[in-house]
C-alpha cells in the first residue's frame, strides 16, 4: 500500500467509528504497526487536519481540512430549524440570542432554495409554561463546565433551606419545568442536581478536576437511568 493510500485510510478510520482510537486499534485495521500510525498521525496534522489526542490515550479527528462544506437535505434542514428555534424558547438569554445569530448565519449561506426553505419552515417551536428564569450568569457556568473548573454558590432547597455549595458542574440539562445543573457536591460527596433558578451568588475557582467531568458525567447518567428503571419496576409491580 502506498504510503498516500496508507493516509487516505486512516483518515477513513478517524472518521468512522466512536472516538477516541488507540494507535493499536488504528494499526490492526489498517495491517500497519502502532510506530507507523504515530507517524502517519504526524503526517496529517503536518496537512491541516486538527487531530486531538496522544499515544496511551487515543486519537479523535477533530477538523478536517480535505472535506468540503457540508451540505444539508431538506429533512436535515428542517431538524436544525426546529431544534435552533427550541433553543431560542428555553435557553438562557446568551444561548438564545446564539441559536438567533445561528439561524442568520445558516440562512445566509445555503443555496437560494434552501433560505427560502428556512425561512417559511414549517415546523416551530413553543413553550407556553417557560421553566423559570435563572438566577445566575449560565453563560459562566457552561464555560466552567467546559473547563471543568469548580464553581461555588448559594442555593436555596424547595424546602427554602439555604446552604452554601461547592460542585464540579458536568452538564446543564433543559427540562420541560426547570432547568437543572448535574454536579458532583464537595457538601455531600455525592451526585446532586440543582435548579438554575435557585442558584445564588455563583463564582468560578481556580480549582481543576480536569479530566474527570466525561467519566463523572457517565456515572451521574448511569444512576439516574437506574433510578427510573426500579422507579418503572416498582409501578409495575
Amino acid at each position: 500500500m502506498s504510503r498516500t493510500a496508507r493516509l487516505f485510510q486512516l483518515m477513513q478510520a478517524l472518521r468512522s467509528g466512536s472516538s477516541p482510537k488507540t494507535s493499536v486499534q488504528l494499526a490492526e485495521d489498517l495491517g500497519v504497526s502502532p510506530r507507523t500510525i504515530h507517524r502517519d498521525i504526524d503526517a496529517l496534522r503536518g496537512l491541516g487536519a486538527v487531530i486531538d489526542g496522544e499515544a496511551g490515550f487515543g486519537f479523535t479527528l477533530i477538523e478536517d481540512a480535505t472535506l468540503p462544506p457540508l451540505g444539508f437535505t431538506d429533512d436535515e434542514l428542517e431538524a436544525l430549524v426546529l431544534g435552533l428555534r427550541e433553543v431560542q424558547v428555553i435557553g438562557d438569554p446568551a444561548l438564545a440570542d446564539a441559536a438567533s445569530a445561528a439561524l442568520r448565519k445558516l440562512q445566509g449561506r445555503l443555496p437560494p432554495r434552501q433560505s427560502h426553505r428556512l425561512s417559511h419552515a414549517v415546523l416551530a417551536a413553543t413553550r407556553f409554561n417557560r421553566p423559570p428564569a435563572p438566577t445566575i450568569e449560565v453563560a459562566d457556568l457552561r464555560q466552567a463546565t467546559w473547563d471543568e473548573r469548580t464553581v461555588e454558590f448559594a442555593y436555596t432547597d424547595a424546602k427554602g433551606d439555604e446552604t452554601r455549595r461547592r460542585v464540579d458542574p458536568l452538564s446543564i440539562v433543559y427540562m420541560d419545568r426547570s432547568n437543572v445543573l448535574l454536579s458532583w457536591c464537595h457538601l455531600r460527596q455525592d451526585f446532586r442536581v440543582f435548579r438554575l433558578d435557585r442558584m445564588r451568588e455563583m463564582s468560578v475557582t481556580d480549582q481543576s478536576f480536569r479530566p474527570n467531568r466525561i467519566p463523572m458525567l457517565r456515572d451521574v447518567i448511569a444512576q439516574i437511568r437506574a433510578k427510573r428503571a426500579a422507579h418503572e419496576r416498582d409501578e409495575n409491580s
